[in-house]
């Protein structure tokens, strides 16, 4: 074998060893950037989410960072590193977290908690975080899915299908197109042949009828969803799930609808606003500095992300201030609007889901500012997640 061969036999050997590459199937993955997960809390952020008992999970697409945001011990920021992150979802009756992660082809990621590390003689014992959310499985969708939020309804995973009209249930890795609004709607089937509406949201209710679902546009039209000159101010609306028609309309690139004590909650984004959708408008609950994206809730409180707008899309956000906007987590007090604190990210771009759940559940993610790949090797080689019998 000649010293060329060799060495390239060798080379090809030490590929695709960090456990970090396995996972995102991302060959020059590295650590998250120091200033990726800087965070900057203002009011009493970190008292209010600890007060909730909740983990936080944040999904930060253009930067393909999921973040897990904990105050049970200290406050603590921990992440995982996957391309362009968008929707999350918690399933607590299949103790699962599941993902979007919204590339060519999109790709669905179930994670489960850390629950301890498998007897070997191979391995020198150490401190596994246990609880740490691990992925647990994943699976593909065409690229053309476009993937943007999850829900659990029914028990049965659900996506929006932005770039089909649709929203998909997911069972067994394999998606089927169960609603679509009307105006989509050609003999009796979707119309899935491109994207016209911008179907980004769901509001999960006990089952399809009594969900409801956001989308930019309320019917095809010249142009579509992405273009520079596409019409979006006012155009939002929300479509009720039993009868697939608006319900309210008068938004702005809505996103991050959802169901929360029997009122549907939504990101009015292009106006950094987040309030109830009811009664056939919107009424506002407080304006906030940035693109409004991201919703969940723990008791009295509201999470809502805000993000920078990315500048080929100014003209999507013409009620913003968009050279001021910030990205962050801020908790919103439902009671009152009052803004109880932040968390700033700097140098922080795009949020676009958050998703709290119990902190007993999971403490979030097992990498952090203070430990990197290399806690990876061991801890990919013998973990053992909740639920596991071996």
């Amino acid at each position: 074998m000649s010293d060329a061969l060799a060495d390239r036999f060798e080379s090809q050997g030490r590929e695709w060893r960090d456990p970090l590459q396995i996972v995102s199937q991302w060959s020059d993955v590295a650590a998250a950037d120091a200033g990726d997960l800087q965070a900057e809390a203002t009011g009493a952020w970190w008292d209010v989410l600890a007060a909730t008992g909740t983990t936080l999970i944040v999904s930060r697409e253009y930067e393909h960072l999921l973040l897990a945001l904990n105050a049970t011990r200290r406050p603590r920021v921990s992440y995982l590193r996957l391309p362009h992150p968008s929707g999350v979802a918690f399933a607590p009756d299949e103790d699962r977290l599941y993902v979007a992660s919204t590339r060519n082809p999109n790709q669905l990621y179930a994670f489960s908690p850390l629950a301890g590390m498998l007897e070997r003689a191979d391995v020198a014992e150490h401190a596994a975080p246990i609880r740490a959310l691990l992925p647990e499985r994943t699976w593909y969708l065409p690229g053309c899915s476009y993937i943007h939020d999850l829900a659990v309804i029914g028990g049965t995973l659900h996506a929006n299908a932005v770039g089909q009209n649709v929203v998909l249930a997911i069972a067994d890795g394999r998606a089927r197109p169960v609603w679509w609004p009307a105006a989509l709607e050609r003999d009796g089937r979707p119309r899935t042949e491109c994207n016209y509406i911008q179907l980004n949201s769901i509001a999960a209710g006990a089952d399809l009828a009594g969900s409801y679902f956001s989308a930019s546009g309320e019917r095809p039209g010249e142009l579509r969803p992405g273009h520079e000159r596409y019409p979006v101010d006012g155009r939002g609306v929300i479509y009720s799930g039993a009868t697939r028609e608006p319900v309210v309309r008068g938004l702005t690139r809505p996103h991050s609808a959802r169901l929360h004590q029997g009122s549907v909650w939504v990101d009015n984004s292009g106006y950094g606003e987040v309030g109830v959708a009811r009664d056939g408008h919107f009424d506002v609950v407080t304006r906030l500095p940035g693109w409004t994206r991201g919703l969940g809730f723990a008791g009295g409180i509201a999470f809502v992300g805000t993000s920078r707008v990315i500048p080929r899309f100014r003209q999507y956000a013409p009620g913003l201030d968009v050279d001021r906007s910030v990205c962050g987590v801020h908790a919103v007090d439902l009671a009152g609007g009052q803004v109880l604190g932040s968390l700033l990210f700097p140098a922080g771009n795009q949020i676009f889901a958050i998703e709290p759940v119990p902190a007993s559940w999971t403490p979030g993610f097992p990498f952090d500012e203070t430990s990197t790949s290399e806690l990876g090797p061991a801890l990919f080689y013998a973990y053992r997640l909740a639920g596991d019998t071996s």
